[in-house]
């Protein structure tokens, strides 16, 4: 299994030394460091990693801002670390797409399970963001179809199945997908 990569964000360089030496010892490559929000969003574009571990308290931009941006820009999972587990703190934390929290002081035990989860349900998360991308695409296309199919119907006198077989066969001869025939078909219509 290949090592996973790990962004730690913390303004206090004790417990950002200590979560480092934690996550080595575990078998983790912590691969930046960053002492406030900003620095942790731009670190975890520049880096890439498997994984990103924030303190809620930070300078500059709070680590629940930076979560913010990262899961927008879909990086990587986040895990926020805090010592604080008000209501409010934990609502912000879960609009804003982390995908752990571990309330401090915690275990060295509590992280892989907790980075484990983060990777598995970031995942799944992009698969099913790319399964309703496609679901999306399939059914703008057969809508884009269905209405070429009327438009030819309507001009040339055809039944559904003729006009469906006449770009169908577009298609093939053109070498381009039915949707790009039927999209050809509907903007000709609105010329």
């Amino acid at each position: 299994m290949a090592t996973l990569k790990v962004l730690i964000a913390d303004d206090d360089p004790i417990i950002r030394l200590d979560l480092k030496q934690m996550l080595e010892n575990l078998g983790y490559a912590v691969v930046a460091e960053a002492d406030d929000g900003q620095k942790a969003v731009d670190a975890a574009r520049e880096t890439q990693p498997d994984v990103c571990i924030l303190d809620v308290k930070m300078p500059v931009m709070d680590g629940i801002e930076a979560v913010e941006i990262i899961t927008e820009e879909n990086i990587a999972p986040t895990i926020l670390l805090t010592a604080y587990s008000d209501r409010e703190l934990i609502d912000r934390a879960k609009s804003a797409g982390v995908f752990a929290y571990l309330v401090k002081p915690f275990k060295p035990s509590e992280l892989p399970p907790a980075i484990e989860v983060a990777r598995s349900r970031f995942e799944q998360n992009n698969a099913l963001t790319k399964e309703v991308a496609d679901l999306n695409e399939r059914l703008a296309a057969r809508k884009a179809v269905d209405r070429a199919k009327g438009i030819l119907m309507k001009l040339h006198g055809l039944d559904e199945s003729e006009a469906y077989r006449r770009i169908q066969l577009q298609s093939m001869n053109s070498r381009l997908s039915m949707r790009e025939i039927a999209d050809a078909i509907i903007l000709a219509q609105s010329v």
